[in-house]
């Protein structure tokens, strides 16, 4: 997990969705990363790629917090098919606790900017380009 070498600090407080999703660190530094992958999964679950006609009803997700800020990686969706306020919910659940995790065990990333992917629709299905 340690990539880089700056750093981001953020307030406390267990962050929480309006769903009842709470991340609270409990000083075990695997099973509060367990806790984060746990959300991050049901975020995953969410997700739908297929129902889309254009790539215009296709979006993207940023899941994450890096230390250095920004989000890890992208999710694409259809935007036509998937629950978009309850995934939001759940992502935001996933980059508030991993925001405090990076801050509590003092870990580090690179900084570079991760920005979304394009999207396309083949057959139906949204892809990344």
């Amino acid at each position: 997990m340690v990539l880089g070498s700056c750093t981001q600090r953020t307030p406390g407080g267990a962050p929480s969705g309006p769903d009842g999703d709470k991340i609270v660190l409990t000083g075990d530094q695997k099973a509060d990363w367990a806790q984060i992958v746990g959300i991050e999964n049901e975020a995953k679950a969410l997700v739908k790629t297929d129902g889309c006609s254009s790539a215009g009803e296709c979006r993207t997700a940023p899941v994450g917090s890096k230390a250095c800020g920004g989000p890890r990686y992208y999710l694409v969706y259809c935007s036509r098919t998937t629950d978009s306020a309850a995934l939001f919910r759940k992502l935001d659940a996933v980059a508030a606790g991993e925001r405090e995790y990076n801050a509590k065990y003092q870990i580090v990333s690179t900084c570079e900017f991760r920005v979304p992917p394009t999207v396309a629709v083949t057959g139906g299905v949204c892809q990344a380009q």
